[in-house]
């Protein structure tokens, strides 16, 4: 709601291409960690969200002591003291809502082009668990505001740039929490084409009445336990996880079908080698390896007369490295499930004794790490993705291919640009692989002196997961390219089967066309789990 008007701000709806809406399970909020298909389920699909009794009794019980402490005049910073390097200040009774709501609109300051709406509201469903939690001190009405935003569809917009990731991502929940009380904008529709709230629009129009809900009034603390928290790296993280995890099942794929294309040998991946370094990641991928490797022609064709002992580290070390990523990866995402149970707010309400004890959960250390180590990692993996793709279309290194995959060399180029694509894509990726966490700028006066950049750390993730989806794409294209050279002969089943979905969207190269369309078809297709 405009604070002049009287009326929210709609925006224009952003692209929503994607999104598969088949609500059919509610997620309830009970005081556990939310698991990564949960958090998935909400984002993406829209799944409705609940909040059981015992949770609302533990967040009742929580906001009677901070009624307590109001009722006895204790000083207690955030409820009625000013805030970071203004904490010695003592608010009065009488400003005590005043001192929310402008701690809401004065930490507005976000800029740069908003959050996805999946990431929206993958945000808004982690700050509703840190709500659930407890230890927040704020009514049941504020948490039961944002379970309502989700199921009613109403995402408020909201700026990616401006946290520093301590005291938490105090910028884009302010953001959040803006919306919350009426006065800052939310999209116009939310991807399956339903209208907005019953208010007026900015340009005083009506839409239709498609909700009760009206805006929410801030009372001691609530402001406060709003913005204190992770949620927006959180949030941005835990999608671009849960890309970079499908990115590493799909370099399986495009492994083994460049191994195919390359006519190279599966022995580097038998089980008894894998079980001599049993990393549970390097297992995964080697089993995952020889399934689709399994019946191929191609390898029976060069079987008994193949001179090569061993292939190039790129294809003979795929369970390593991709196997690797895995466990990198799994430690990621067990850092944000354990991330999306707990409290983060300061000061934390402990409902055993009446305790409100400040602390720094608000600090962003533990995910700012682990996303910089997703991006280190998922580099990584379009770094060897890049060498296949180099052996592909290098005629010194392809084992018979003809020159960049053309079928005339010289007249055409075929794939001697797609490979200046992926060097430009992993260029980038090596860039933004620089940990954000190493760095910290003091703010707040010097109070806030040293902060996480954790959002810095998701923002580049997805960065880094799109350049690998991007890369992915130009190799699968590639290797099947490459496969047409060997035909008649067929690849293993499951090399086959992805050969075939690739195929179904894009063509053969038989002359030389322009491929971007062509490597986003894939790209899209890597996004969005068809080649799963």
């Amino acid at each position: 709601m405009n604070a002049r008007s009287g009326s929210w701000r709609w925006k224009a709806n952003p692209s929503t291409q994607g999104y598969k809406v088949n609500s059919v399970a509610v997620i309830t909020l009970d005081r556990s960690p939310l698991t990564l298909p949960q958090i998935l389920a909400v984002a993406y699909e829209f799944e409705p969200v609940s909040v059981s009794e015992s949770t609302y009794a533990r967040v009742d019980e929580a906001r009677r002591i901070v009624e307590q402490i109001l009722i006895e005049h204790r000083v207690v910073y955030g409820v009625n003291t000013g805030f970071g390097r203004l904490s010695d200040v003592k608010i009065s009774d009488d400003e005590l809502k005043d001192l929310q709501v402008n701690l809401v609109r004065s930490h507005s300051v976000g800029v740069g082009e908003p959050l996805s709406i999946p990431e929206t509201r993958a945000m808004m469903l982690l700050r509703a668990n840190v709500l659930a939690q407890g230890y927040s001190g704020a009514r049941r009405e504020v948490l039961d505001f944002l379970v309502s935003m989700l199921n009613e569809r109403i995402h408020p917009v909201i700026p990616s740039r401006g946290s520093v990731g301590a005291s938490g991502d105090l910028a884009p929940l302010a953001h959040l929490a803006l919306a919350m009380i009426g006065e800052g904008e939310v999209w116009d529709g939310n991807g399956v084409g339903r209208e907005a709230w019953g208010v007026e629009t900015q340009d005083g129009g009506p839409t239709s009445d498609a909700s009760c809900l009206t805006p929410l009034s801030l009372e001691p603390k609530e402001g406060l336990a709003l913005l204190n928290g992770t949620q927006a790296m959180g949030s941005v993280g835990s999608l671009a996880l849960a890309r970079g995890l499908r990115c590493v099942h799909v370099a399986d794929i495009a492994g083994a079908m460049t191994l195919e294309a390359l006519m190279g040998t599966p022995t580097a991946f038998d089980e008894r080698i894998q079980l001599a370094r049993p990393h549970p990641g390097q297992i995964r991928c080697a089993a995952h390896l020889r399934a689709l490797l399994e019946g191929s022609e191609i390898r029976e064709s060069h079987r008994a007369n193949d001179p090569r002992v061993q292939d190039a580290y790129c294809l003979r070390c795929m369970p390593q490295v991709h196997g690797g990523i895995r466990g990198a990866l799994e430690h990621v995402r067990q850092v944000l499930e354990i991330e999306s149970g707990s409290g983060t707010d300061n000061p934390l309400v402990f409902t055993d004794n009446g305790d409100v004890l400040s602390g720094g959960n608000f600090h962003g250390a533990p995910l700012a790490y682990a996303l910089d180590y997703a991006a280190i990692v998922l580099t990584d993996l379009l770094s060897i993705s890049e060498r296949r793709m180099d052996r592909l279309v290098n005629p010194d290194t392809s084992e018979g291919l003809p020159p960049f995959l053309t079928r005339h060399a010289g007249t055409s180029s075929g794939f001697m640009m797609a490979h200046v694509t992926v060097a430009a894509l992993l260029n980038e990726c090596k860039v933004l692989s620089h940990p954000a966490s190493v760095d910290s700028v003091p703010t707040s006066g010097g109070k806030e002196d040293h902060v996480s950049m954790g959002m810095t750390s998701a923002l580049k993730l997805r960065q880094i997961v799109e350049n690998v989806e991007l890369g992915l794409a130009i190799e699968l294209l590639a290797a099947a390219e490459g496969l047409e050279f060997r035909k008649p002969l067929r690849p293993g089943i499951g090399v086959m089967k992805a050969y075939e979905i690739v195929r179904s969207l894009c063509p053969p190269v038989l002359q030389d066309r322009p491929l971007s369309n062509d490597i986003e078809a894939i790209a899209s297709a890597i996004r969005f789990g068809r080649l799963e």
